[in-house]
């Protein structure tokens, strides 16, 4: 108990503390150190090293686990869709029908009772069920899918007014040859140690990310972007052809709404995207002269794409008025809604965001609960 007591207190501090003071107080050496781990703390973010509750962005990044290594981020074979196509596959195997391509247009709710009754697509189609769970953000949920004269105000507003600034683009890269970084002594075409984690470009030290932070506070994209490479193709064969390679870029930051120009005009995107390159040609020579292709998602893409809402990866800011017992809105922190019979089971739910299946896990034991209590 003294245990757990002494880790709730800490990382209740480190909520409220912004990243500097949490790594002012771990008295880590130099600022290039400093400024690597305090890319966990803002991607994803519209937050700057210096903004309260910062820290807590740090600490949920980095609490998890992989193969028992705490802190350890792994890679799945074939990318991110294999995590969707397991969990289908196990679904399908208990018996559960699933059905693609298929847009919902609205929740159904009884207007007497309060309780929902399935959805409807919008081809017409109709659904009916007594239980619906979201894992859509809670603004497309309840503002754009849920009639709004079946939910309560005071809940309706919290989730219209919840803060959903992004600052977060993807650039997924093709290239010919890998990249060779100057700091390393030996080169590894066929790929090293060195391409085998996450390679942080652009961030120097703690200033460097906050004037990055502070140009898209103004509705620029920033001049250095903080940037995150990962090849998932030198762990993973099966994803690029041999002798070409697959690189990620998670860029920061870049505006929903930029001050001038606008993300839908091509000459601006392709501008940003260079200036990415040039930046990592710093690191890597000749890197620009390897890309034979790429594709960029900025906020409203992502908002377009994948139904993020303001482009935000994790459903929702991260901040000490959206976590825990605050998320998604105060008092509706268990998975359960207003509407009877609708869960929430996405990243706007508690623990929040991430690729953990912790959110949708704890709403399927509160389903699989309230169906036992019927």
């Amino acid at each position: 108990e003294k245990a757990v007591l002494h880790l709730t207190i800490y990382t209740c501090r480190m909520r409220i503390t912004s990243l500097v003071l949490v790594l002012t107080a771990l008295v880590l050496q130099g600022d290039v150190l400093k400024a690597t781990l305090a890319t966990d703390a803002v991607i994803g973010t519209m937050a700057g090293v210096n903004t309260p509750g910062s820290g807590y962005v740090l600490l949920h990044h980095i609490m998890g686990e992989t193969g028992g290594q705490r802190g350890v981020w792994a890679y799945v074979e074939g990318g991110m869709g294999s995590v969707s196509s397991a969990i289908s596959k196990a679904a399908l195997e208990a018996g559960v029908q699933i059905v693609t391509n298929a847009e919902v247009s609205q929740v159904m709710v009884d207007e007497n009772t309060g309780k929902v009754q399935g959805v409807a697509l919008v081809d017409g189609t109709e659904l009916h069920s007594s239980v619906v769970l979201s894992n859509a953000t809670p603004y497309k949920t309840f503002v754009d899918l849920v009639p709004a004269n079946t939910l309560p105000e005071e809940f309706l507003c919290a989730i219209k007014t919840a803060d959903y600034s992004s600052a977060t683009t993807k650039i997924n890269v093709a290239v010919n040859a890998l990249p060779q970084f100057r700091c390393c002594k030996n080169i590894n075409p066929e790929g090293g140690p060195e391409h085998m984690g996450t390679i942080h470009i652009g961030s120097e030290s703690m200033e460097e990310i906050d004037i990055a932070y502070k140009e898209a506070a103004g509705g620029f994209s920033s001049t250095r972007p903080v940037i995150e490479m990962t090849i998932p193709s030198v762990l993973d064969k099966t994803i690029s052809p041999p002798g070409q390679h697959v690189i990620n870029l998670f860029v920061q930051y870049t505006p929903y709404k930029l001050s001038e120009g606008s993300w839908q005009d091509p000459a601006v995107r392709k501008s940003f995207a260079e200036r990415c390159f040039s930046l990592i040609d710093e690191y890597a020579p000749h890197f620009s002269s390897s890309v034979i292709g790429y594709d960029m998602l900025t906020p409203p893409d992502l908002e377009r794409e994948f139904g993020l809402t303001g482009g935000n990866i994790f459903h929702g800011a991260m901040g000490l008025d959206s976590l825990f017992l605050m998320r998604p809105a105060k008092g509706w922190s268990d998975y359960r809604t207003p509407v009877k019979g609708l869960y929430l089971c996405g990243s706007g739910a508690h623990p929040g965001g991430g690729v953990m299946g912790a959110p949708g896990r704890n709403a399927a034991a509160v389903v699989l609960d309230d169906l036992k209590a019927r």
